[in-house]
């Protein structure tokens, strides 16, 4: 039986929407919000109610009553770190993303709206069906005791990364296989603004850089990991401010630091036209991402079966190509390029309520 279900994703300056039935999608929109009503706002969670009343406008527009909804699948947020899966909402989840206790980000409404379009459908119905979820946000932490360890206790290692659709193409690639995920050993290398790349063992993500403070390979916007006393010397002196350094490490660093841009399909272009310091750049780029993987390899003594390219710049067909002929001796390299959040998100939804696998519960 397929069931319909709502995502909600948002963003910065926009929510985007999709009813799916079973895997397939019926209806999907972009709420665009100006900066300036955005920005009116003293933080994420008091957009709460602007955003659910242009949600519930669109579906009345659309002519989709939110009684008819099975669930409700929010893009998980900046929540305690814990194991991949989806959670069901509850108020522990919507204390923690109201108050921003581990990090403010736009995505810590979905959770919030999710709960609030659910309960509004179970009040219209008289009952409790329609559940409110989540499914593997940024903070998934399945990090084995060795991965975790740095050469200081001050320096934990977290984990940061694109868990949902890290997790995604793994499911898919083992679906293509005949196999489960967790009878596989896979690495995926998640290209896109940041980059992350992900040790899937057995079906438990045992190891993976921190993209977003700093660990692993440059990125189209990230500087990647550096000299921890270069860096140290930088932040004492004098000439720059946190927030400065901060950009440097995410946001401006990487292509926008040495090319002036972060438009993957620029940086295409003048890499056909034979532009020296962008041929650097992503033959560099291909290098060290290459080398990430040969070390997650090294941490399951070379049993992996498979390497996956994917986001969005692994649409760059020569990008891969290098990366693959350096690491295709360890496992076969496949490309799943994109990354299709919304399907992601109702695919875990579907599972659940399918009976596929079991909401955890957010404690």
């Amino acid at each position: 039986m397929a069931h319909r279900i709502l995502v909600i994703n948002p963003g910065s300056t926009s929510t985007k929407i999709a009813i799916f039935e079973g895997d397939k999608q019926i209806y999907k929109e972009t709420l665009r919000h100006s900066s300036e009503v955005i920005s009116s706002y003293p933080n994420i969670s008091s957009q709460k109610d602007f955003r659910y009343e242009a949600i519930v406008k669109a579906l009345e527009t659309a002519g989709v009553g939110v009684e008819t909804l099975d669930a409700v699948m929010g893009r998980g947020g900046l929540v305690k770190p814990n194991r991949a899966g989806s959670y069901m909402v509850n108020e522990k989840m919507i204390s923690d993303l109201s108050n921003a206790v581990y990090g403010e980000h736009a995505s810590n409404l979905g959770a919030i709206l999710a709960d609030t379009i659910a309960r509004q459908a179970n009040v219209k119905n008289g009952n409790d069906a329609c559940k409110a979820y989540i499914a593997d946000p940024v903070t998934v932490d399945e990090l084995s005791d060795l991965a975790r360890m740095t050469g200081h206790p001050k320096f934990p290692k977290q984990s940061v990364f694109h868990a949902l659709n890290s997790r995604a193409v793994v499911r898919r690639h083992a679906k293509e296989c005949g196999k489960r995920p967790d009878e596989m050993n896979v690495i995926v290398a998640h290209l896109g603004g940041g980059v992350s790349i992900s040790l899937h063992e057995k079906g438990m993500t045992t190891d993976v850089n921190d993209a977003l403070n700093g660990e692993g390979p440059f990125s189209p916007e990230r500087t990647g990991g550096v000299t921890a006393l270069t860096m140290a010397k930088m932040c004492f002196s004098g000439e720059y401010t946190y927030d400065q350094i901060k950009r440097m490490i995410v946001g401006e660093g990487g292509a926008v630091a040495h090319l002036g841009t972060n438009d993957f399909f620029k940086v295409e272009d003048d890499y056909k036209a034979g532009d020296p310091a962008t041929i650097r750049f992503v033959d560099s780029l291909a290098y060290h991402v290459a080398k990430s993987i040969g070390g997650l390899a090294a941490a399951v003594s070379g049993k992996v079966d498979a390497i996956i390219l994917t986001g969005g710049i692994a649409y760059y067909k020569h990008l891969c190509d290098m990366i693959a002929e350096r690491v295709g001796f360890l496992a076969p390299v496949v490309h799943y390029p994109g990354e299709d959040e919304m399907q992601a998100l109702a695919e875990c939804a579907e599972m659940v309520l399918n009976g596929e696998t079991s909401a955890r519960i957010y404690e």
